[in-house]
């Protein structure tokens, strides 16, 4: 068998398809993705890499009554005998779940007896599954039942670790300190939006992207920006400024590839709009997103090394010019899956880690988490894996601010090349303006129950037609408002107000 070839068995009446299968990757123990190669025939998985060492398999995987969630096997070492993907799969979830529940019962987490009824059925049905392997498709049917109970019991769990963890830090204080708030986006917010908005939110982001702010070279254009920001000084909201560079194509005007492959003047440019926008707004702003994107903006043919030099440069002029106001660095699709599909040498954590590292006096790092949209955004995953993101990212030792989105819909006749669409059937039911104001209701208690969390983002105000993510925003092509907006102005009424 070639090195780095891993087989693993699919049942034949499974719903993985090749569609699916080519979004599979494996990842070593510190969770960042291998550069790797999947391809489904004749029945046969087969993950190709250039690594022998042993990791887990992590895919899509369409479950009843979750969607299409992200599983991962238990830790698999290579050997000439193939898997059954399945069994793995159901073996992975159900370890990850025991190992959780300990984990948080350890630090005083008090488990229902219900969780350790479910938790026997859980292991009962993956008992089955390994003993049955002589028959796949026994085996596989034991697999999938242990699988669906597992994400149960997964779901369970962090509910219960939200209550707790909620009530103890109300204890501490009555009043939850992080911020809700919403991008503005391109255009200036009137009624009845605007209404809706302040409802919702208590915070928003003014998106001072480069695109936007310089569109012709030299041209500065703050009309927008301006009246934001004063609006947002008039209700009382906090406001965030950027992110100022982001790097990929939707945040880089298009002048600036006249100087693709000069970095020393790419960088001058760079240099001199931060400065514009940081003198500029300096004492009107509460927060500055200096950089976004640098992990996976692939605009200008930047390497890793210049796209980490634009950011610090853009902290370093930030902080000359304002050294009191929180700066905050963004990176997207935070699980990393775009690795196994290139080469990078940096995953997202090591670019956060080299920031703080460097003693850049930055004070908190963001999380893009566009949920449900491929290629562009993030698979989508049940709650203990969204727990578990937040706290490997909180091992930095700065606080997080997470930018959310997720579908509404998800058919796109004639999609923008090069935006990300939303995965079909990913959420049960399909995605729906209730299946996202659902998806909200389900998710964002996790993010205020977490002490890291200091701030939570909607990530598109409107469905316009140059909007990134199809469908994500709170308003429809139309004008018509979601139910999102009712359901995050009753998540402010519940958690901040």
């Amino acid at each position: 068998m070639p090195n780095g070839l891993l087989r693993l068995i699919v049942p034949p009446d499974s719903r993985l398809t090749p569609r699916l299968a080519e979004r599979g990757y494996m990842a070593g123990p510190d969770q960042i993705p291998w550069h790797c190669r999947t391809r489904l025939h004749d029945g046969e998985l087969t993950v190709e890499r250039h690594v022998t060492d042993s990791g887990r398999f992590h895919i899509p995987w369409p479950v009843p009554g979750h969607g299409e969630v992200v599983l991962s096997t238990a830790t698999l070492m290579e050997r000439d005998r193939p898997y059954q993907l399945v069994v793995e799969l159901a073996r992975g979830k159900v370890n990850q779940v025991r190992g959780q529940i300990a984990d948080w019962q350890s630090i005083g987490l008090v488990a229902p007896p219900k969780l350790e009824t479910a938790m026997h059925k859980a292991l009962g049905h993956l008992s089955r599954a390994v003993t049955s392997q002589h028959d796949p498709a026994k085996a596989a049917e034991h697999a999938e039942k242990a699988i669906v109970v597992a994400l149960d019991v997964a779901d369970l769990l962090v509910a219960s670790y939200i209550d707790q963890a909620l009530a103890a830090r109300q204890r501490q204080s009555p009043r939850t300190t992080a911020v809700l708030g919403g991008d503005l986006g391109p255009e200036m917010i009137e009624p009845p939006f605007d209404g809706q908005f302040l409802r919702a939110f208590n915070s928003a982001i003014a998106p001072l992207t480069w695109r936007q702010v310089e569109g012709t070279e030299g041209a500065y254009q703050w009309d927008v920006f301006d009246r934001q920001i004063e609006w947002c000084a008039r209700h009382g909201l906090t406001v965030c400024a950027g992110p100022l560079l982001r790097l990929d194509a939707l945040g880089l005007p298009d002048w600036l590839y006249l100087w693709e492959g000069d970095f020393s003047n790419l960088q001058s440019f760079a240099s001199d709009f931060v400065e514009a926008v940081a003198t500029r707004y300096r004492g009107k702003v509460q927060a500055w997103h200096a950089a976004a994107r640098i992990n996976v903006g692939d605009a200008l043919s930047l390497n890793e090394e210049q796209k980490l030099r634009l950011a610090v440069r853009a902290i370093e002029i930030i902080r000359d010019i304002d050294p009191a106001t929180p700066l905050v660095v963004r990176f997207d699709q935070p699980w990393a899956e775009y690795m196994s599909r290139t080469t990078p040498d940096l995953s997202p954590l090591h670019f956060a880690d080299s920031l703080v590292r460097a003693g850049l006096q930055v004070s908190g790092i963001g999380l893009e988490i566009n949920m449900g949209y491929y290629p562009g955004g993030s698979y989508l995953r049940d709650r203990l894996e969204v727990s578990r993101l937040i706290d490997l990212w909180s091992c930095l030792g700065l606080p997080l601010q997470l930018m959310i989105a997720v579908p509404s819909g998800q058919q796109v006749s004639q999609p923008a090349k090069g935006r990300p669409l939303p995965a079909p059937d990913a959420f049960p039911g399909g995605w729906s303006p209730e299946n996202q104001a659902a998806w909200i209701k389900h998710f964002f208690p996790l993010f205020f129950a977490k002490p890291a969390v200091q701030g939570i983002f909607w990530n598109q105000l409107r469905d316009l037609e140059a909007a990134e993510f199809p469908f994500a925003g709170l308003v429809d092509a139309g004008g018509a408002v979601k139910p999102a907006f009712a359901a995050l102005a009753g998540l402010r009424r519940k958690f901040l107000d």
